[in-house]
C-alpha cells in the first residue's frame, strides 16, 4: 500500500463488491477505512469462495487493511452508532462509502443534518433506486446476447462482476474528487453511483450506443475481436494462442513470422484492400484470411512460435487456467511486486495484492489483512466517538457491539 491519504478516514457501510472494493482501493492509498457490519457478519460475510473453514475468502479479500466494528443494526441504538461513526467530527473525516438505500437512516439527509460537509457515496442497483446486481444489469445492457458462439442463440453470462469492479473504482474517484473540492470550499456531496448508469454511460463512450442506433445490435461472433483482427488459434502441439494484429506493425509482423505475407497479398489483390492500412478489412474479410492462419498455427509447436512472436513485435496471448497462471506465471503473479504473503482471518497463508498502481518511486508499504470481524471495536469506539472504557462496555453488556 501507499500513503497518499495518509490521516484521511473513510466509513463504510457496505456489502458485496463495488462499496467494499471503494474502500478497499482507498485504504491501500492509506486512508483508514472503517467498516461497520452487523453482529454476526452482513449478507456477504459467508459468500463464497470459501476456505476450508467455512470462512469467506471473498470478504477478507476485499476487505484486506480496513478497521471492524461489529453493530447491533436492528435496534435503534445502534444505527445511532453507525451514524454517529459516518458523521464523527474532523477535518480528515466525514466520508461515507455506502451501498444502502436512498431512504432510511444512513440517507444522505439524516448524515447532512449531523454533519453539514459530509460526503455521501452510494452505490446503487438502478438509479431509480430499483434493485440490482452487476449480472442483472448486464443483462438489462445487452452484453451477454453479444457474448458467446455465433451458432448460438443463449445469452452468456460473463463470470467477471466487470460493473461492481468498475463501480468500485468510480466510487472511490468519486469521492476523492469531492473531497479535493471540500477541501477547497468547505462543501460536502451526495454521490450517487448506480450500477446501471455505469453500464449505461461506458457503452455509450466506447460507441456502442451509437453503434445500434445506426446499424443495429452487433451479432454474436464467438472468439474474433471486432472491428480488427483478433482470434484464437490451435498450435501443432495443441496449445491455444490468441493473437491480435491492430496496428499495421502488429500485422506485418505476424505475417512474417507465419510466412503469410504472399498468401495475403494475393488475397488483398482479389478484394482490391490493403490490410496493412486498414484495420477494419481484416474483420471485414476475416472468413478469408482465418483458414490460412488456421493452417499456419497448425504447422507450427508453441514452443517455437511463441519466441519468434516476441522477436517479430507479435501482440500475443497463452490462455491457461487462473491456476496455472497463479503458481507459474511470474509476470502476474509469482513475482509480481502486487503480491505479498500474509496470514488471513481464516488462517490460510496466501500472497494478497497491494493496490494494481504503481508509484513509480516509491517503495511499497506492508500490507495487512481483513480485520476480524468486530475486531476494532474499542477502539473504533474510543478514538473515533470518544467514549470511554465504562460507556464501551455498557454497550457491550446491552448487546449493541461485539
Amino acid at each position: 500500500m501507499y500513503d497518499l491519504l495518509n490521516g484521511l478516514r473513510v466509513v463504510e457501510g457496505a456489502a458485496f463488491i463495488a462499496g467494499p472494493s471503494a474502500g478497499l482501493h482507498m485504504a491501500q492509498m492509506g486512508a483508514e477505512v472503517i467498516r461497520f457490519d452487523a453482529i454476526g457478519g452482513g449478507p456477504d460475510y459467508r459468500r463464497w469462495p470459501l476456505a476450508p473453514d467455512g470462512s469467506s475468502l471473498y470478504w477478507e479479500g476485499l476487505n484486506k487493511g480496513k478497521k471492524s466494528i461489529a453493530i447491533d443494526l436492528g435496534r435503534p441504538e445502534g444505527r445511532e452508532l453507525a451514524v454517529a461513526l459516518a458523521t464523527a467530527p474532523g477535518d480528515q473525516g466525514g466520508v461515507f462509502l455506502t451501498n444502502y438505500p436512498v431512504k432510511g437512516f444512513l440517507s444522505h439527509e439524516a448524515l447532512k443534518a449531523r454533519r453539514e460537509d459530509i460526503i455521501t457515496v452510494r452505490v446503487m442497483g438502478w438509479a431509480d433506486g430499483s434493485p440490482a446486481v452487476d449480472y442483472t444489469i448486464n443483462a438489462a445492457v445487452g452484453v451477454p446476447q453479444m457474448t458467446g458462439p455465433a451458432d448460438d442463440p443463449r445469452p452468456v453470462n460473463h463470470v467477471l462482476p466487470a460493473w461492481d469492479l468498475l463501480g468500485g473504482a468510480y466510487a472511490a474517484f468519486a469521492a476523492a474528487s469531492a473531497l479535493l473540492r471540500r477541501r477547497a470550499s468547505g462543501v460536502g456531496a451526495e454521490i450517487r453511483v448506480p450500477l446501471s448508469d455505469l453500464a449505461a454511460s461506458s457503452l455509450s463512450h466506447l460507441g456502442q450506443v451509437a453503434e445500434v442506433l445506426t446499424g443495429g445490435d452487433r451479432p454474436r461472433m464467438g472468439n474474433d475481436l471486432f472491428g480488427a483482427f483478433g482470434r484464437d488459434f490451435v498450435t501443432a502441439d495443441g496449445q491455444r494462442l490468441i493473437v491480435v494484429a491492430i496496428t499495421p506493425r502488429q500485422w506485418t509482423g505476424l505475417l512474417k513470422v507465419l510466412d503469410l505475407s504472399e498468401a495475403v497479398g494475393a488475397i488483398e489483390a482479389a478484394l482490391g484492400v490493403s490490410f496493412a492500412r486498414d484495420e477494419g478489412a481484416r474483420f471485414t474479410h476475416r472468413a478469408a484470411l482465418f483458414p490460412l492462419f488456421e493452417a499456419a498455427f497448425a504447422k507450427r509447436d508453441a514452443e517455437a512460435l511463441i519466441p519468434a512472436f516476441d522477436a517479430g513485435g507479435v501482440t500475443w496471448g497463452q490462455y491457461q487456467s487462473l491456476h496455472q497462471a497463479v503458481t507459474h506465471d511470474p509476470r502476474l503473479f509469482t513475482a509480481n511486486p502486487l503480491f505479498q504473503s500474509l496470514t488471513h482471518p481464516s488462517g490460510l497463508t496466501y500472497p494478497a495484492s497491494g493496490p494494481a498502481a504503481t508509484l513509480a518511486d516509491e517503495a511499497r508499504m506492508a500490507l495487512t489483512p481483513a480485520p476480524r470481524l468486530g475486531q476494532h471495536t474499542d477502539e473504533v469506539l474510543a478514538q473515533v466517538l470518544g467514549l470511554d472504557g465504562g460507556a464501551i462496555g455498557r454497550l457491550h453488556d446491552e448487546g449493541l457491539v461485539a
